[in-house]
């Protein structure tokens, strides 16, 4: 029997399972109680060598008997029990109850299969391990192992001078967005890991557990985002889409405070800062929609970042150095230095490139790059610091002046713009 506990303010009904109004939002846990349960509370209770374990355990089983008109009864009551008969076990040491009930909780709670635990327990007398489950273990970790495999190959090939770390971190990064996985309703069969889930779920997490009396914070952040109605209620509703700009804001700010720490740090190289400001293309400003999936447009070139603005076409951003020099005195003026004019000189060949592919890059990828325009991202103020930083912002602009479609920034003036964006934060 599964049970569906519900949190939910007092202007929705706990008998309305599908919709929600107003403000109102419904957490929804389901509590499973069965045969399998039954007889995994009744081997740990027989193992129990402790008598108050042994009769907590004793009690919920009364519990989970006591249901007038169903063979089980579980609901939040039985959560409880659980809770306070392993609070019990592990107030004495009883290592052979304390797992048990552990699993109980989990499996009564929906975070562990039957199979695992009539497998892990041998609850029924008799059985035989399912040769087709073994199977479906084997297979499971064949599929995982090709998944991540290829997440490996594609994210080298995109970045072929990153190192074991950084791979790591993006594999970290992606194993904690799959908590957080979802099935599209137009798509059967197909499953999605959308990329800023953990962020969210992680601030939506605190927010509730620190301002909001919500029992089960990090199930009620975990439904949110994943479940594509409660979403759709939030941007629906007024105080729902603050809820959303803020979390989207929180996770803005959290981007923009480690990218600076990168720019900033004088031991970083260009994969660095790649890596902190990928996946965030507001930094650049309202006119780009997001990032193009591939940086190989042309044979022989791969941009850093290829953003893409809302009619299609192409602004492609060069990364250099943060920490190096930009300016230099030139007789009685300050002039750019041979990295700029490097960098520059490296952005129009890009761009050259993709003038003379156009119908090509737009058959293949639908990327409009005719006239496309790219941004030079280089050098930081405090790599020189005896050059008063107005004289370094006023020598860049008035080379851009100059160019047609290259704009040169420093790191410093991009982080300062974007951090304005985002308005004051609330220190309330």
């Amino acid at each position: 029997m599964a049970v569906e506990l519900r949190h939910c303010s007092q202007s929705q009904s706990t008998t309305d399972r599908k919709s929600v109004s107003g403000t109102a939002y419904c957490h929804v846990m389901r509590i499973r109680s069965d045969w399998s349960l039954e007889r995994l509370l009744e081997q740990a209770r027989d193992v129990s060598p402790t008598e108050s374990v042994r009769h907590a355990i004793s009690v919920t089983l009364d519990f989970v008997a006591s249901a007038p008109k169903t063979r089980f009864r579980g609901g939040r009551q039985l959560v409880e029990l659980l809770q306070t008969a392993h609070k019990e076990a592990n107030r004495n040491g009883d290592d052979p109850a304390i797992e048990r009930l552990h699993d109980a909780i989990a499996y009564a709670e929906g975070r562990m299969i039957r199979i695992d635990i009539e497998e892990k327990y041998a609850l029924f007398s008799g059985s035989r391990r399912d040769e087709s489950l073994i199977r479906l273990a084997s297979q499971t970790a064949l599929i995982a192992a090709e998944y991540w495999t290829r997440v490996a190959e594609e994210y080298l090939e995109e970045h072929p001078d990153a190192d074991a770390g950084q791979l790591l971190q993006r594999v970290r990064q992606i194993g904690a967005e799959a908590a957080f996985m979802d099935a599209r309703r137009d798509r059967p069969g197909r499953y999605r890991i959308a990329s800023g889930r953990s962020d969210m779920a992680t601030w939506l997490e605190r927010l509730f557990s620190e301002r909001i009396d919500i029992e089960d914070a990090r199930t009620a952040a975990r439904r949110i985002v994943t479940s594509p109605d409660a979403l759709e209620i939030l941007a629906n509703d007024a105080d729902g889409r603050i809820l959303l700009q803020a979390a989207d804001l929180q996770r803005r700010r959290t981007g923009l405070m480690h990218l600076r720490k990168v720019v900033e740090d004088p031991a970083s190289a260009e994969r660095h800062i790649h890596n902190a400001i990928s996946g965030q293309s507001w930094i650049f400003g309202g006119r780009f929609i997001g990032e193009a999936h591939r940086r190989r447009l042309v044979a022989g070139d791969e941009v850093d970042i290829p953003l893409l603005r809302a009619d299609g076409s192409l602004h492609i951003v060069e990364l250099k150095k943060a920490m190096i020099p930009v300016v230099r005195r030139h007789r009685s003026a300050w002039v750019p230095t041979a990295d700029v004019h490097h960098a520059i000189g490296q952005a129009i060949n890009y761009l050259r490139n993709l003038d003379e592919q156009r119908d090509r890059v737009r058959q293949d990828y639908w990327i409009e790059v005719r006239r496309a325009s790219a941004i030079v991202l280089i050098g930081h103020p405090q790599a020189q610091p005896k050059v008063p930083e107005l004289e370094i912002s006023e020598t860049l602009r008035t080379h851009n002046a100059h160019l047609s479609r290259v704009e040169v920034l420093t790191y410093k003036e991009l982080l300062d713009a974007a951090e304005r964006s985002l308005g004051e934060p609330d220190e309330s």
